[in-house]
C-alpha cells in the first residue's frame, strides 16, 4: 500500500465522518422512541472511529492492488459508498426522515456487499478490513427499522 493512496482514502473517509457527525444529539432525536437494545450514545463514536480507519485502509489496499477497469470500478464504488454513508445521516438526522433513511441504508448495505466482494477479490486483508463495517451497518439497519416502527404516526 502506498502512502499517497492512503492519504487520499483517509481524506475521503474523514470528509464522510465529518458530514455524518452533525445532528446526532438534537432534541428531535432524543425525543424519539428507541429500542431497549440501542447502544448508549457514547458507543457510536467509539465504533465508528476504527470503522472509518478500516474503510480507509481497505480502500487504499484495494486501489493499490488493482489496475485498469477493475481499479476504476472499485474507485467509483468506493466513492458511491461514502456518499451513501453520509447520505444516511443527512436523511435521518438532517431531514428527520427515519423512513427515508431506512431506504438509504438499504442501498448502503447493497453497496457495502459489492465493495466487500470487490475488495476481497483483489486483496483478502482488505476484504477482511471491510467486514466489521458491513456488520455494523447491518446492525444500524435493524436499529433504524426499530426506530421507524416505534415512532409510526409521530
Amino acid at each position: 500500500m502506498r502512502v499517497p493512496t492512503l492519504v487520499k482514502t483517509a481524506a475521503a473517509v474523514t470528509a464522510t465522518a465529518a458530514a455524518t457527525s452533525t445532528g446526532t444529539s438534537t432534541r428531535w432525536y432524543r425525543r424519539l422512541r428507541k429500542p431497549a437494545w440501542q447502544p448508549p450514545s457514547a458507543a457510536f463514536p467509539l465504533v465508528w472511529t476504527p470503522l472509518y480507519g478500516l474503510i480507509a485502509l481497505a480502500g487504499a489496499r484495494t486501489l493499490d492492488r488493482s489496475e485498469g477497469p477493475e481499479r476504476a470500478a472499485f474507485a467509483r464504488g468506493y466513492a458511491l459508498n461514502l456518499a451513501l454513508n453520509a447520505g444516511w445521516s443527512a436523511l435521518f438526522f438532517g431531514a428527520r426522515k427515519p423512513g427515508a433513511a431506512l431506504a438509504g441504508i438499504a442501498a448502503l448495505n447493497a453497496s457495502n456487499l459489492v465493495l466487500l466482494r470487490r475488495a476481497a477479490r483483489t486483496d483478502r486483508p482488505a476484504g477482511a478490513a471491510l467486514a466489521p463495517y458491513v456488520a455494523w451497518t447491518l446492525f444500524a439497519t435493524a436499529l433504524n427499522g426499530a426506530i421507524v416502527g416505534l415512532n409510526r404516526g409521530r
